[in-house]
């Protein structure tokens, strides 16, 4: 079937296959798997696919070899609950990478539909046109093709427009973020962000030892104005961190005029907006406005990462800025940012293209398909435990306990059944949200998730009638 080489579809069903064994096994009690030549004739394949298959998991580090006795499982260690690591964050995200956990807690679009195939195609065409040299010319801000298209694509007048030297690739979120708060010199400040806030946007602001004022969402995902206004008028605020479209992971849709006035309000304070465009693409409702619509382009920066549309391949953050272009140019050049000119250069093809483009209308109806699937899935099994609200986009539901329970103890009690959820005070600095969590919907949809959810309804009733 696959004498030369194993067949793309074969190698994938026969890993799947095997971590799908590997995870129905104790993760604490090393298991023997079958021989290359047992597993080919149980699934009826080629040895050189079982072979391939089992290379990969070992790449991993989830299975190794003994010579003359074949492949073994690694042993796992147990869930990290209670004095082993006291942060919850780091908790949730341990656990939700162990195999054979089931993580409700994700929020990566690209899991249900990626591009990371077609990004490596054009990769390799690339790397055919463009011969590798021996010292290769990394450019600090990122590859030009890939910031043009990026101005492009953000450019919507003559009022609002953007171009190559306003847009800076880095390694990720954290890094951009980082540099740009640097570059502005808005460390030790005082921050307005809405509530709840993503996790990464908040490490990165109490890294920058910055004073966090965190304004809550109400259920219909508005700000209570007059509050906010006050607020305004009280604290030296600097800077503020709002979602462009949607509030992520809230799912709330703020009204435009809610938005105008807001950047009203921060023109005339001279306070910068930080929009986190990172979900701006996956809003169920097209032509939602966005706070950059209304926002006073000289305090404005836009951030967002490039893998939540195309997958893990792309991890890149960028931000796009007019002012203290200097600053920005110097503290990229110090920072030397070397990432791959040629991957750069794929995902700027993918932009021009239209593939992007292409991709979105068919990611964003998968994603409102999954989540009207998990909504009825939710009301089914967890209605009397949780209060349900539609998110406007994205990819999770923001749920609310019924009744008052501290999620975090609901966290607990799932780990010992190798589930894995977000309860909603990692996305506050203030310890808020403990009676919420965050619920994804992109998630292995081939894994039981009614079971879950009976699990999810069930902890909660136990931890509720726990004195």
């Amino acid at each position: 079937m696959d004498t030369k080489r194993p067949s793309t579809f074969t190698y994938q069903a026969v890993y799947r296959y095997l971590v799908e064994l590997i995870e129905a096994s104790d993760p604490q009690i090393e298991q023997r798997l079958p021989s290359l030549r047992q597993l080919a004739l149980r699934l009826n394949v080629s040895v050189s696919s079982t072979k391939y298959a089992y290379s990969l998991l070992e790449d991993e580090g989830r299975i190794y070899a003994r010579p003359k006795y074949g492949y073994f499982t690694r042993t796992m260690p147990g869930t990290l609950v209670g004095e082993e690591s006291p942060n919850l964050l780091d908790n949730v995200f341990t656990n939700a990478r162990q195999p054979g956990m089931l993580a409700l807690s994700s929020d990566a679009p690209a899991m249900l539909l990626s591009l990371e195939k077609p990004l490596l195609m054009i990769e390799r065409e690339l790397a055919r046109q463009y011969p590798r040299s021996h010292a290769p010319l990394y450019q600090p801000f990122g590859e030009p093709e890939l910031r043009s298209v990026l101005a492009d694509r953000y450019t919507c007048s003559t009022q609002s427009y953007w171009q190559a030297e306003h847009v800076y690739i880095g390694s990720d979120l954290r890094s951009v973020l980082d540099t740009a708060l640097c570059a502005l010199q808005l460390e030790g400040s005082v921050a307005l962000v809405e509530s709840p806030c993503s996790w990464a946007v908040l490490r990165q602001l109490q890294a920058a030892r910055i004073r966090v004022i965190e304004v809550a969402l109400g259920e219909d995902g508005r700000f209570d104005l007059a509050a906010l206004e006050q607020t305004l008028r009280k604290e030296p605020v600097r800077l503020a961190v709002f979602s462009s479209t949607m509030s992520i992971p809230h799912g709330g849709l703020m009204p435009a005029q809610d938005k105008q006035q807001i950047c009203r309000w921060l023109a005339e304070r001279d306070i910068w907006l930080f929009e986190n465009d990172s979900y701006g693409e996956f809003c169920f409702t097209p032509g939602a406005s966005r706070f950059r619509d209304f926002a006073d382009p000289q305090r404005l920066l836009v951030f967002s990462t490039i893998d939540k549309i195309v997958g893990s391949e792309a991890p890149f953050g960028y931000l796009l800025c007019r002012r203290y272009v200097p600053q920005l140019h110097r503290l990229f050049l110090d920072r030397a940012f070397r990432l791959s000119p040629i991957r750069q250069k794929a995902i700027a093809k993918l932009y021009s293209s239209r593939r992007i483009d292409q991709h979105l209308i068919a990611l964003r109806a998968l994603l409102h398909e999954r989540m009207r699937c998990m909504k009825a899935l939710l009301h089914e099994h967890v209605q009397e435990q949780f209060r349900i609200v539609e998110p406007h986009g994205g990819a999770t539901f923001w749920l609310e306990a019924a009744r008052p329970v501290d999620m975090r103890h609901v966290f607990d009690s799932l780990l010992a059944q190798r589930v894995v959820i977000a309860p909603g005070e990692i996305f506050s600095l203030q310890g808020a949200w403990r009676h919420h969590l965050r619920l994804s919907y992109t998630l292995d949809w081939s894994k039981d998730i009614p079971q879950a959810l009976q699990r999810l309804a069930q902890a909660t009733d136990q931890v509720c009638q726990t004195p």
